[in-house]
């Protein structure tokens, strides 16, 4: 068994809690069915957002989902570049796999497709 990291993002439109925290589940979810993990799987989790989503840590939304109470999760703000991407939040998960890197599956949705068209599976 390895330690690999899944990558995934998601756009919302506005600072919104709930966008923000919608988007977040939506997300995790996406990457938990393509992944087949459980969260027992988890290492731990890093949670990025850009400087303009300030209304909420997206942690929030996982810190209630069953199962997730225990899984280390840390947010922290995406590097500030000029011309990046906006409203975006981004998902490091550290996952206890015996899947080779090619079997892992990276999620971006929503506008953040554009960041990573390459890692992005079908």
């Amino acid at each position: 068994m390895s330690v690999r990291g899944i990558r995934g993002a998601i756009t919302v439109d506005q600072n919104d809690e709930k966008q923000i925290l919608d988007a977040t589940v939506e997300l995790l979810n996406t990457i938990v069915a393509k992944n087949a993990i459980v969260p027992d799987d988890i290492c731990s989790m890093m949670i990025t957002v850009t400087a303009d989503l300030d209304a909420t840590f997206p942690a929030k939304a996982i810190r209630v989902m069953t199962g997730w109470e225990l899984v280390p999760l840390m947010c922290a703000l995406e590097v500030p570049v000029k011309g990046s991407l906006e409203r975006c939040i981004r998902f490091m998960l550290h996952v206890n796999t015996s899947k080779t890197q090619a079997e892992i599956h990276h999620v971006y949705l929503r506008g953040a497709q554009v960041l990573r068209p390459d890692l992005t599976k079908a």
